[in-house]
């Protein structure tokens, strides 16, 4: 089925030729990325760390069980992707399970700004909970690509969505920052964990609001009829769908490339935060850090996006990962005893780095995975890109929290994470080089 072609006419930046579908699926990211800034990545880790210690848990211990908490909610949604990929295969499906995973979210989201700070193993679990409600959704919205647009514009629209992403992300930030701040300096007279718990309310209102155009606008093109048993039949399909991808090498190989790259991407942006506060770096400057670092992204998804046209996605997949290679072996030499001020200084090299590849990788998989699959099975292929999607993060957080525990010494977890990205650009070597609009 074909897309529609009619063009939605705008006035926002790098949005003129979208059609309304594309534009809805695109802010959908805008959306969502509240979660990620104030929960996944920064005011989470936070607002945890510091209601652990009040607890009497050392900040070592406490940094390794968040990064065992993002393992598990990691490994949830791992093992359900590909369920969730064959059940929003069949015609009506896509659209609700994608409500049923967004309400999860939010109410664990939700649910985290009033539980009192002794519970702390409570908020850890929480947190997992609203992570695999994000996941869920987040799984069923990268499928939704296949219906919004076409070949041709893939790479585009998938990178504008982590670019509105970032700056959907940071501005609700910029509001929670605000009343930290206003909380740390005393200008108000409220408790930072107060305003901390304030920061998970305007994630979830931002998350609803923008949520509107997609909910709206969007709907599923491409699936199979509904029939008696299909639920039953849909984990029949996930073994059925393994043995298809299994049987073109092609996809098979994208899909561990992509899974290990993918793992330590995901895993310095869960363990940042943390890793930051190990070391010394303020509340205050790891938020500014992490706040610019999304405005950073920005433009650097678009011109992943632009180049990919000129040079290929699977060349500037390299690159990102290149990239990150870098910003490991930083890592490596930044070591607690060099001080905080030079620490801080490494800590914004890296941050930006990060900053220039992080959409770019993500978006490029997604679009270069889009073209290579049959669009009849998208569902179930993004189940599966989504099994090792989602499984990213638990070899990185892992080594993360083993390394952090018996060494003492975050940096030494964060440079191991270099192992994933170099044996990453060792199995994308061996997939399909791309052409603008074509993988040959």
């Amino acid at each position: 089925m074909k897309t529609e072609e009619k063009e939605w006419k705008s006035r926002i930046p790098f949005t003129k030729g979208l059609t309304k579908e594309e534009f809805s699926w695109v802010i959908c990211d805008w959306a969502s990325q509240s979660f990620v800034m104030i929960v996944m990545t920064v005011i989470m880790s936070l607002f945890f760390l510091q209601a652990a210690e009040n607890s009497g848990v050392d900040g070592a211990t406490a940094v390794a069980y968040f990064a065992f908490g993002n393992t598990i909610s990691m490994i949830v949604i791992g093992v359900m992707a590909p369920v969730i990929g064959t059940l929003s295969g069949f015609q009506g499906r896509k659209k609700f399970l994608f409500c049923v995973f967004t309400f999860i979210g939010l109410l664990g989201t939700f649910g985290l700004a009033f539980i009192p700070e002794r519970y702390w193993f409570v908020m850890l679990v929480v947190f997992v909970i609203a992570s695999v409600g994000y996941s869920g959704q987040n799984k069923i919205y990268d499928a939704f690509l296949v219906d919004v647009t076409n070949d041709e514009k893939m790479d585009w629209i998938s990178s504008l969505g982590f670019a509105f992403g970032y700056v959907g992300g940071a501005l609700p930030f910029i509001l929670s920052i605000v009343f930290v701040l206003l909380a740390e300096l005393q200008i108000i007279h409220m408790d930072t964990m107060i305003a901390y718990r304030i920061a998970f309310i305007i994630a979830v209102v931002w998350w609803i609001v923008f949520l509107i155009p997609m909910l709206r606008n969007v709907h599923q093109k491409y699936g199979v009829p509904k029939e008696k048993g299909y639920v039953k039949k849909s984990f029949v399909n996930v073994w059925l769908t393994f043995q298809d991808i299994a049987k073109q090498k092609h996809i098979l190989i994208f899909l561990v490339a992509f899974f290990l790259y993918s793992d330590g991407v995901g895993s310095i942006i869960r363990m940042a935060t943390a890793y930051g506060t190990e070391i010394g770096i303020s509340a205050l400057t790891l938020m500014a850090v992490l706040l610019v670092t999304q405005f950073v992204a920005f433009p650097f998804a678009i011109i992943y996006g632009k180049l990919a046209k000129k040079f290929g996605a699977k060349a500037m997949i390299y690159f990102a990962i290149g990239t990150y290679i870098v910003i490991c072996f930083i890592a490596l030499f930044m070591a607690p005893a060099r001080g905080i001020e030079t620490l801080t200084i490494m800590f914004w090299a890296l941050a930006m780095l990060v900053g220039t590849a992080q959409g770019g990788i993500q978006a490029l998989s997604r679009s270069y995975f889009g073209r290579i699959i049959p669009k009849e099975k998208s569902n179930e292929y993004f189940g599966f890109y989504n099994v090792f999607s989602r499984f990213a993060s638990v070899l990185g957080t892992a080594i993360f929290g083993v390394v952090s525990l018996a060494t003492g010494q975050a940096h030494y977890g964060v440079a191991g994470i270099a192992i994933l990205f170099v044996a990453a650009a060792i199995f994308f070597k061996f997939v399909p080089s791309d052409k603008p609009g074509l993988i040959s």
